[in-house]
């Protein structure tokens, strides 16, 4: 079997240097080429010395006959390329949130533009496996998931869909610096982050329609309410998320009742582990797993579910590689087997 011929466009940020890290170790892919306008012109290693076995220049722009494109680049600027490549016939994985919303109207609310391609987010697949592996699997243009997003989903799916919680939802998340992107800012300067924690976006993340878009489609008959925190803590990678919902009237679930709720929902997930004990950051740090803790707090009758992800791997790049592989029918855990990175 050919290799598959892959390219990345907007590889000089964090998720597109991880995604040329991943790709390059892929048995079946081929790294063809890297684009970066800011570094055209310069050896990858140069920009990344930590990727220094990649022999590729990048490019200003594509110019490699590829099978498929990771897009990289900010939001607001996918849509201007995405729609060419799909013409070309080549499949295409973006990681930016220009396809992950359905809805075009909630893009001037959340991200501050008119999406001017109401069509593609009809054609679009919201690229959670665990939620969404059939439509991956036959799909042109899969929009990645956010990395605050994947793990909220991830940790309240199965309580949605057996309808286990009431709609009124609480999230708490807890962010490395790497999630905020490479440009450099006052926010995410050393000395600011150090020794430091703070929550932001309390006026509504960009990440919440994801997720109450998500949940919604699990359970079309609730209307769902989310508060969603999240908070920068001084650590590179990770997200933390601790979700917490009512159970609904007359639900008897036990601790290892809840439990099984969650095995027997990602019984086929490879990447989703229900672990007997609250996980940490490090315990996923340069992995695509994510892990998840469920729990009961019996005094409010409050259950409790802590999710655990490298918003690099799980919550970026390494989500990418898994879409891409189930999008050319590939084993779904090709290239994302490593275990996580310790201490």
């Amino acid at each position: 079997m050919a290799k598959i011929r892959a390219g990345i466009i907007n590889v000089t940020g964090y998720i597109g240097a991880e995604l040329a890290r991943l790709l390059h170790q892929h048995p079946q892919v081929r790294l063809v080429a890297v684009t970066g306008r800011s570094a055209a012109g310069q050896k990858l290693g140069d920009v990344f010395p930590s990727l220094a076995g990649i022999n590729h220049t990048i490019e200003a722009e594509l110019n490699s006959e590829v099978d498929v494109v990771f897009s990289a680049m900010p939001h607001k600027s996918s849509t201007d390329i995405v729609a060419p490549l799909l013409k070309q016939g080549i499949r295409v994985v973006d990681a930016s949130a220009d396809f992950r919303l359905k809805n075009a109207g909630e893009y001037a609310k959340w991200y501050g533009f008119t999406h001017p391609l109401p069509k593609l987010l009809e054609q679009a697949v919201f690229g959670l496996s665990e939620l969404h592996k059939n439509e991956i699997a036959s799909a042109a243009l899969v929009a990645n998931p956010g990395c605050y997003s994947t793990g909220a989903i991830l940790a309240l799916a199965p309580l949605v869909k057996q309808g286990l919680i009431h709609p009124d939802i609480v999230v708490d998340s807890k962010s490395g610096v790497s999630g905020a992107g490479r440009t450099l800012s006052l926010t995410t300067h050393y000395s600011e982050v150090n020794d430091d924690i703070c929550a932001y976006s309390l006026e509504g993340h960009r990440h919440l329609p994801e997720i109450e878009q998500e949940l919604k489609e699990l359970d079309p008959s609730l209307s769902f309410s989310v508060t969603f925190i999240p908070h920068l803590v001084p650590m590179t990678r990770g997200i933390l998320s601790t979700c917490y919902a009512k159970s609904v009237d007359g639900c008897r679930l036990t601790t290892d009742s809840l439990k099984q709720v969650y095995l027997e929902f990602y019984r086929h997930a490879p990447f989703i582990q229900i672990t007997t004990h609250p996980p940490h950051t490090k315990h996923v740090w340069g992995t695509n797993f994510c892990l998840i803790h469920p729990t009961i707090d019996s005094r409010t009758n409050r259950l409790v579910v802590i999710s655990c992800l490298d918003n690099l791997g799980k919550g970026g790049a390494g989500q990418a590689v898994q879409n891409m592989n189930l999008m050319f029918d590939l084993s779904e855990t090709a290239g994302l087997e490593a275990l996580a990175i310790y201490p």
